[in-house]
């Protein structure tokens, strides 16, 4: 099995994504709306941030979890002791941001928000009826309104050699989320669990969008759509002195959103918070 590249403006289009989504948990799109020059503009811009001491003024607040996160607060994946290689800064509209970055960030957050509406939109459409008639509203109204949907800028510094044993920029997880939409990054990594538990590679061609499934989807269609498992893995027979950028907008529905029977959107995400150890 292998991942193939969904070209966006292809009439089955719809189908194969979400054919890509149901089987693997992740689809990957081409020729898509999003801009290759404002993401590479952003990457450039983020670069320069966290290579700068700047970074700190800007520490993220531990109710609203929005600004920076440094590695020492890095997360630790479910079931993992060791934390990720990594620091990161958290994006919403409504929260802390360099002046200078707020622009750019916007624009990039209300484009790709507009396009995930749309592939909630697809994944709703071709839900056979006895998975859509969980759904307690159209999937993509779940997210209209939203303050929650998370932009991350994630920096995985460059390797020194010197890391933790089993210690690798971002251990094996899922999202929590609906879906979580993210340019491919300036340089590879991305891995996806396949069902027979091997891992493969996403492809990364600069310019293809990654899709995949979050918990609270798998939760709303009650296990059809697979939140499927993922990492990032340290450079192999590669540049380890080069940083690596990426820049995943989680789509979070509304507290209020009834996921299922057990969970509304706010109580599942406290949930998963406490156990990532983050509230």
């Amino acid at each position: 099995m292998q991942l193939v590249a969904v070209d966006y403006q292809a009439e089955n289009a719809e189908q194969e994504f979400v054919e890509s989504l149901r089987e693997t948990g992740f689809g990957v799109l081409k020729n898509h709306p999003i801009q290759q020059s404002m993401v590479t503009g952003i990457y450039e811009a983020w670069q320069t941030f966290f290579n700068s001491q700047e970074k700190h003024k800007y520490l993220y607040n531990k109710g609203s979890q929005d600004g920076f996160f440094p590695q020492s607060v890095s997360e630790v994946a479910k079931g993992f002791t060791k934390k990720d290689i990594k620091e990161y800064y958290h994006f919403y509209p409504w929260g802390q941001c360099p002046v200078e970055l707020r622009p750019q960030l916007a624009a990039y957050y209300q484009k790709a928000s507009e396009l995930a509406m749309e592939l909630l939109a697809w994944v709703e459409k071709h839900s056979p009826a006895e998975v859509s008639v969980k759904y307690s509203q159209p999937l993509s109204s779940m997210i209209k309104d939203s303050d929650q949907t998370l932009l991350r800028v994630l920096h995985y510094p460059p390797l020194k050699g010197d890391e933790e044993p089993d210690a690798i920029r971002a251990a094996a997880h899922e999202d929590i989320n609906l879906l979580t939409i993210l340019p491919a990054s300036n340089e590879p990594g991305l891995q996806v669990k396949a069902k027979d538990g091997s891992w493969l590679d996403v492809p990364c061609d600069f310019g293809n969008l990654i899709v995949n499934i979050g918990d609270m989807l798998q939760e709303a269609s009650g296990g059809y759509f697979p939140s499927t498992t993922h990492r990032v893995v340290n450079p192999q027979n590669a540049d380890m002195t080069r940083s690596r950028i990426s820049l995943p907008l989680f789509l979070h529905p509304r507290p209020d959103v009834v996921l299922s029977e057990r969970h509304t959107a706010k109580s599942y995400l406290q949930e998963r918070l406490r156990e990532l150890g983050v509230i």
